[in-house]
């Protein structure tokens, strides 16, 4: 099935996948939008980027495991982990943002709340919008 079929109703996937690394953006996209069946594994995995060696996608997946995107079980009797997304992109996006947004006031304190001010001020009346629905949800 075409990938611009998938993507069209998620409009967040682009974004989503631009906050990752190369190899774990192409990992997730293929996630996201379903190139592999859950439950999955590695061996899944590369045999859609046989390009690659199978150890750099069994690094990326289990770092993409341990940042919270994928889910591992291990496969019981097997060395081999079986992987599902662990949300969809709206939902990392969230998570990401969230973190983003804690660690600039940890780092920069007052000056970060006060710049978030500013930008709140400075929103479109759209956007203003878009935000107390946010808020709402």
């Amino acid at each position: 099935m075409p990938t611009s079929d998938r993507e069209a109703g998620d409009p967040g996937l682009e974004q989503a996948l631009d906050v990752l690394g190369r190899l774990e953006a192409r990992i997730m996209r293929a996630v996201w939008i379903g190139e592999v069946s859950p439950p999955f594994t590695v061996h899944d995995v590369h045999d859609l980027m046989p390009e690659l060696a199978y150890t750099t996608v069994l690094t990326t997946m289990r770092r993409l495991a341990d940042k919270g995107l994928l889910h591992a079980a291990a496969a019981v009797g097997r060395r081999s982990h079986h992987y599902r997304a662990a949300g969809n992109p709206a939902t990392f996006m969230a998570v990401e943002s969230e973190r983003e947004a804690a660690s600039v006031v940890e780092r920069y304190g007052d000056a970060a709340l006060a710049a978030f001010a500013l930008r709140l001020e400075a929103l479109s009346p759209e956007q203003r919008d878009s935000l107390h629905r946010l808020r709402r949800s």
